[in-house]
C-alpha cells in the first residue's frame, strides 16, 4: 500500500459515532467505483470511539481488502480496497 498526496482522505473529526458507518461505507464504495485502491481515513487519536467504530465498519465492508493504523500517525487508518470485487 503506497500513500501519496493524491490518496483520497476522509476526515471524521467532529463526526458522531452513529454516523460513521454511513459515511465510511459510502466513502469506500465511491472509491471502489473510481478504482482507487488505497484511501486514508482520519479518525483522531483521542477517545478511540470513532477509531473503533471505523474499524468495525471496515471489517464488515465487502470492498475492503485490508486496513491498518498508520505507523506514522496513529490518528488515521490506511485502507486497501479490493478492486476485484463484484
Amino acid at each position: 500500500m503506497i500513500v501519496t498526496s493524491k490518496t483520497p482522505i476522509l476526515d471524521l473529526h467532529n463526526e458522531i459515532s452513529s454516523m460513521v458507518e454511513v459515511i465510511v461505507d459510502r466513502f469506500i464504495k465511491d472509491n471502489y467505483l473510481m478504482k482507487k485502491d488505497v484511501v486514508l481515513i482520519v479518525h483522531g487519536k483521542s477517545g478511540h470511539i470513532v477509531r473503533d467504530e471505523t474499524h468495525r465498519v471496515l471489517k464488515n465492508n465487502k470492498y475492503v481488502k485490508s486496513f491498518k493504523l498508520d505507523n506514522w500517525n496513529l490518528g488515521q487508518t490506511i485502507v486497501e480496497i479490493d478492486l476485484d470485487k463484484d
